[in-house]
């Protein structure tokens, strides 16, 4: 990993790392997801480790009117889903509830983060070539530096997990790590 991680200027966005607890085909779990979700867990107790804020932001979608569903079907409503049950949630973590891809659309992220005194954001989750790139993209504009963790984001919807961490490195900057090396960089 080539750039430094302030610890004291950090937050890792723990994005849709989540899983139906009704009847929700698009966060089923699914055995091929095994490695990613132990690398999400990782990742989010690296961070509590190292004292790094740890938010999520998760769907939380309203039934019968939010655009989203229209666009997928139902999926993350509000209320049907749970973070995945590897990730260890701690008693200070912050939950922000999003309807749109990106965890800043029109939510307190923003606000939190730079109540944290955060410059720079650790994104895992999914989908990497959605909601993850839509969030970075909007962290970029924001002004914040990002770092993407390759094997704690994963694409399952559209598109491919490279395009995906290509067009988050050239278009807005982020830094990509394997989780090892986070873990490596927070120690």
């Amino acid at each position: 990993m080539s750039a430094t991680i302030r610890k004291d200027a950090t937050a890792l966005l723990v994005i849709d790392a989540i899983e139906a607890t009704g009847e929700d085909s698009l966060y089923d779990p699914d055995a091929a997801t095994a490695a990613y979700r132990a690398c999400v867990a990782r990742a989010v107790d690296a961070c509590h480790a190292a004292g790094v804020p740890v938010i999520f932001c998760n769907d939380a979608h309203v039934r019968g009117y939010d655009r989203e569903l229209e666009l997928w079907g139902e999926h993350g409503v509000a209320g049907e889903t749970r973070v995945f049950p590897e990730v260890a949630v701690g008693e200070g973590d912050v939950t922000i509830p999003k309807r749109r891809y990106s965890g800043f659309f029109q939510t307190d992220l923003d606000l939190t983060l730079r109540e944290l005194g955060v410059r720079t954001v650790v994104a895992v989750g999914a989908d990497t070539n959605i909601c993850v790139l839509h969030t970075l993209a909007d962290a970029y504009f924001l002004g914040y530096d990002s770092v993407v963790v390759t094997d704690a984001t994963m694409t399952f919807l559209c598109g491919t997990q490279e395009g995906a961490l290509e067009h988050c490195e050239k278009c807005y900057g982020s830094t990509l790590c394997t989780v090892a090396e986070l873990e490596a960089a927070l120690a």
